[in-house]
């Protein structure tokens, strides 16, 4: 009896054992919480390339460099600058698909736990970068086309409560933005249009005891652009907002 009763108990504890519930998956972290590095705070564009064409206004006719179709060329041929400034519409040259490329400042900082607001001082332009779930959309924020449009950005390697934040480490950004106003890819004219989808790459590192961050941008525009435009940016961190300076939207500089 005493052997029958110690092989049922055998047999029954792999069954009771197999019957425990599964330790629930802890829930993810908020952008916020996630960031592998701190984007919040100040950074300097350096302008490390095509100094030409982003220090000073390229000449009317100078589109070296932009795949633009006929259609574009067209249009930058029958571009004016001064019909366009007299219009009101000098801030085309500082929507997402041309912003990251002016000389100039960003501050970022986090307007709440998914969302990092990124003010740009060229042109007074704000971009607003929603952190969501894979497979989801950046939300409507009623405004339809804008100069900034919408953008879904995602963390690709993001910290956990497994993999906790690691200070002074790396980080990669993926941005997505669409619902753009056309705008325009110099200040000599060159456009893109409403079609336009930018993709961003942004990485973050730390070297010489300064944080870098390298801004891939990748424009696609159906309209204007024969293949994919490609553009590299690199900002610096800054100790602080002292040097920070607004300025309006011009395409006379």
């Amino acid at each position: 009896m005493r052997w029958a009763g110690l092989l049922a108990l055998v047999a029954v504890a792999p069954a009771a054992y197999a019957a425990q519930p599964a330790a629930p998956a802890p829930a993810p972290l908020a952008a916020r919480a996630a960031a592998p590095v701190d984007l919040a705070g100040y950074w300097v564009s350096l302008v490390t390339q095509n100094w030409q064409f982003r220090m000073v206004v390229p000449m009317h006719g100078d589109y070296g460099g932009i795949p633009i179709n006929r259609k574009a060329k067209d249009s930058a041929d029958a571009w004016s600058a001064a019909a366009d400034e007299a219009a009101g519409l000098a801030c085309k040259a500082y929507g997402a698909g041309n912003i990251m490329r002016i000389p100039g400042r960003l501050h970022m900082a986090w307007s709440d736990e998914q969302t990092l607001q990124v003010e740009v001082d060229a042109g007074k332009q704000t971009r607003v970068l929603y952190f969501a779930p894979a497979g989801r959309e950046a939300p409507d924020d009623g405004k339809g086309l804008s100069l900034q449009g919408r953008t879904l950005a995602r963390w690709e390697n993001p910290a956990s409560a497994r993999n906790p934040v690691v200070p002074g480490g790396s980080a990669s950004l993926e941005l997505h933005t669409d619902h753009l106003l056309p705008g325009l890819l110099r200040k000599n004219g060159v456009p893109y249009g409403s079609q336009a989808r930018l993709t961003e790459y942004w990485e973050v590192s730390s070297e010489g005891g300064d944080t870098w961050l390298t801004v891939t941008t990748v424009l696609d525009d159906p309209e204007y652009l024969r293949y994919s435009y490609i553009v590299n940016s690199i900002y610096r961190k800054e100790r602080d907002g002292s040097r920070w300076n607004p300025s309006d939207c011009t395409l006379k500089e």
